[in-house]
């Protein structure tokens, strides 16, 4: 009675649907599937347009980079970014040339600590990248306040978060643009595979061109003709108008995509019920810290213990149980090799706390009766 992070997702149902479009099928580049999925997610988000790339990942490299094209940003250009959030959310800044500046987080609703954040407002910020952490919604009216009347773009990870809502408005629809990650592990799936959407018609046309190596062909019909006036002597097909990259996606993964986005909602309501069932658990042991907030969509289950000893108990008693665990996202990126050189002498109290204290454990539409039975034992033993 094994707890996994994921479970069988790919079912033998998805197996033959996926391989009947492998036999009928006479491409697997992109091409029509990733149009509908496209088209299909947009229209799930209520956007203008999305953008099927290879990881959320790619996804956030994509619109960052993007975003530092069309605006202009240069090298002193800095963009504030939560202590604990991914690590791809962080190094596209770094890559790009720019600087992140890190904001620790609170424990309510995992993302800024808003108070610093305010604080670290300069002439030089451009962009604010939050983190719908775990789920749970930002705080985007306060976000909004501490921007006031500064030109600063807000930039929304929603990788861990599809389908949370904020005033009944789905996440990724209040900034210039978001990403989102459709790997594994992630509420839903297309093994493989991220998207960037956005209502911002230039910001989308130069993603496009950037996902396919910066050529011009991705452009629409209608502006090809005026592109070629000017670029006579360069065959259209392999016309390079920007710095690009193959971020590209399949066809199979689009497919995968597609068969998911119809039973989101499903999967949803049902993590949404595993949640109810896990805060429940954690009301009745104590010792362990209740995060919920209006609008989520539960990612995880997360055990915040009151002290580390609490969570190294539980560390062997769920590997004992079978039951799968993971840090806490990434605890405080500060901490981490990759980014110790931006450390300062601010005080992340909150990510350190996390850091040190939080575990997660898997949220998915598997999860049975039994495995929270299970659970509840483990925890009762945790904190007694």
């Amino acid at each position: 009675m094994s707890w996994k992070l994921q479970s069988d997702v790919i079912n033998t149902t998805y197996r033959k649907k996926i391989s009947e479009f492998v036999l009928n099928t006479r491409r697997f580049t992109q091409g029509e599937a990733i149009l509908e999925f496209e088209k299909n997610f947009s229209n799930w988000m209520g956007a203008e347009y999305s953008l099927f790339v290879s990881s959320g990942s790619t996804a956030n490299f994509l619109l960052i980079d993007s975003m530092k094209e069309k605006y202009n940003w240069n090298d002193m250009s800095e963009i504030i970014v939560p202590a604990v959030t991914w690590t791809t959310n962080v190094s596209p800044i770094i890559q790009l040339g720019m600087k992140p500046v890190f904001c620790d987080i609170n424990l309510d609703d995992m993302s800024f600590d808003y108070n610093m954040l305010a604080t670290l407002i300069s002439k030089n910020t451009k962009a604010i990248f939050l983190t719908h952490l775990i789920g749970l919604p930002a705080n985007i009216e306060k976000i909004n306040k501490i921007i006031d009347n500064n030109d600063i773009k807000i930039i929304e990870d929603c990788c861990e978060a599809q389908g949370a809502t904020i005033s009944n408005k789905k996440v990724g629809s209040f900034g210039i643009g978001s990403t989102f990650s459709f790997y594994w592990g992630h509420i839903m799936t297309s093994i493989e595979g991220g998207m960037v959407v956005t209502n911002d018609k230039e910001l989308y046309h130069l993603m496009k061109m950037k996902r396919s190596h910066g050529l011009a062909r991705e452009l629409p019909k209608s502006e090809w003709s005026n592109i070629k006036k000017y670029n006579k002597n360069i065959d259209f097909n392999f016309l390079f108008l920007n710095l690009g990259y193959n971020f590209r996606n399949t066809e199979i993964n689009a497919f995968i995509g597609n068969l998911q986005l119809s039973e989101v909602e499903q999967i949803i309501n049902e993590r949404k019920k595993n949640y109810s069932a896990f805060m429940e658990i954690i009301s009745k042991v104590g010792c362990i810290k209740k995060v919920y907030k209006l609008g989520m969509s539960p990612f995880c289950l997360p055990l915040i213990f009151e002290s580390v000893a609490k969570k190294e108990i539980a560390m062997k008693l769920l590997t004992e149980s079978e039951i799968e665990y993971r840090p806490l996202i990434s605890g405080n990126l500060l901490y981490h090799p990759a980014f110790k050189r931006f450390a300062n002498k601010l005080n992340y109290k909150n990510a350190n706390f996390l850091h040190n204290n939080a575990l997660y454990i898997g949220n998915h539409q598997f999860v049975t009766t039994n495995n929270f039975t299970k659970l509840s034992e483990v925890l009762t033993e945790v904190c007694q």
